[in-house]
Formats: C-alpha cells, sequence, structure tokens
C-alpha cells in the first residue's frame, strides 16, 4: 500500500475512532476534565461540533479524495449522516437529549469545512 493511500486511510479512521470515544464518552455521561471546560465556554458545546465534525469532514474529503456524490463532496454527505443519525441516538439515553441547535453546528462546521476544502483543492 502506497504512502499516501495509508495517510488517506489513517488519518480519518484515527480522527473517527478519536469522535466515536467522545460520543461514548458523552452518552454514558463519563465527562472528563475536557467536558468541563468546553462547559466553561459560552456556546463550547456548539463550538466543538462544529470544530469536530469540520475536522471529520476534512479528512474524510482528503480520504475520498474530493469524489463527488450529486456535486457534493461524498466526505460531507457521509459526515452529515453520521452526525443526524448520532444526534437521532440522544433520544434514547437519559443523559442525552436531541437538540437542533446541536445539528446545526454540525451542519456549520461540515459546510464551513467543505468550502474551505474545496478552495484548497483548486489551488
Amino acid at each position: 500500500m502506497k504512502s499516501n493511500t495509508l495517510k488517506r486511510v489513517f488519518y480519518p479512521a484515527s480522527f473517527f475512532v478519536l469522535l466515536l470515544a467522545i460520543i461514548y464518552k458523552a452518552d454514558t455521561a463519563n465527562y472528563n476534565f475536557a467536558f468541563h471546560v468546553v462547559g466553561m465556554i459560552p456556546y463550547g458545546d456548539k463550538i466543538a461540533h462544529a470544530v469536530l465534525y469540520g475536522i471529520m469532514v476534512y479528512l474524510l474529503n482528503y480520504g475520498f479524495n474530493g469524489k463527488r456524490w450529486l456535486r457534493i463532496e461524498l466526505g460531507s454527505v457521509i459526515v452529515f449522516g453520521f452526525a443526524l443519525i448520532e444526534e437521532v441516538s440522544q433520544l434514547y439515553f437519559p443523559s442525552r437529549s436531541f437538540d437542533w441547535f446541536d445539528l446545526l453546528a454540525d451542519a456549520i462546521g461540515i459546510v464551513a469545512v467543505t468550502m474551505v476544502y474545496r478552495m484548497g483543492k483548486e489551488k
């Protein structure tokens, strides 16, 4: 496997594992220091949503080399689908709650970073 191909798989997969760990800790109400720090920042939760999902979009679009589906980057579509599923799944956890603004923050991060990714590909 070529080094570039390895990076295109390893980077998004590694970050996805980190994202799953964060979601697991939040779903089980197993908060750590980072959760408390983010909670002290005004709108820190929303900022974290936008940043985390934005990073995931960039890495996945990089992994797919900008491949598109219906003129939208495939990585962006996948990450938004995952964000939607993850937010809806919170209805089934007593320590969590569905929040439209979390989903909006996810979407803002996804769209903003998709635009940054596109500008980088054009150069």
